[in-house]
């Protein structure tokens, strides 16, 4: 009876750092995380959000997506750093030919920073940055389309709507979590 329950006993050993993890949110700016990449985060947020937007929130993305892995590929099939699925990045890059492969993580962070800012574009100007990126987030996880109707019944429940909090509340669970987490990278942690 003892030897039954053993490996399961054992799988749980083997997965208590990751479930530790998972509950302690490190910083961005932890040394944790690999710094290998941020010379093109801070280069395409410059490149395509100028340089009033803080890269950290697209480094933090990319470790929500991946863990920084440039080699990750999902169950269904998104690639590299910042998951992105082939059918969106060949879309992407029909409006940015230069980009070379999903799987140079040079490339696959540009046309990810790329897709996040043809979805922010899509929120209202006049809402603060640091919430208009997380709808744009969110569009980037559930799809534009699944957050535009989030949206629209946050804003019939309540009328205007200024911060993504309004709209979590409708949004699929997995996007809230999504978005959540990338937002408790960007805090500081002392």
């Amino acid at each position: 009876m003892r030897a039954r329950g053993q490996p399961i006993l054992l799988s749980l050993l083997a997965l208590a750092p990751i479930l530790a993890f998972a509950t302690v949110a490190l910083s961005v700016q932890d040394p944790h995380w690999t710094t290998r990449y941020d010379h093109d985060f801070r280069k395409y947020t410059k490149h395509y959000f100028g340089p009033n937007v803080d890269w950290r929130w697209f480094k933090a993305q990319g470790i929500v997506e991946s863990g920084l892995d440039p080699e990750a590929k999902s169950a269904v099939g998104a690639k590299g750093v910042m998951q992105i699925l082939p059918t969106t990045y060949a879309e992407i890059k029909r409006s940015n030919p230069h980009l070379s492969r999903i799987d140079d993580p040079r490339w696959n962070i540009a046309a990810a920073i790329y897709y996040d800012r043809q979805m922010y574009r899509k929120w209202q100007e006049g809402l603060p940055i640091g919430e208009r990126l997380k709808l744009a987030f969110a569009s980037y996880n559930a799809g534009l389309g699944s957050i535009l109707k989030a949206y629209d019944r946050a804003q019939s429940r309540a009328g205007e709507v200024r911060v993504w909090k309004q709209v979590a509340g409708f949004a699929p669970g997995q996007t809230r979590s999504y978005v959540r987490r990338i937002a408790q990278l960007m805090q500081p942690r002392g």
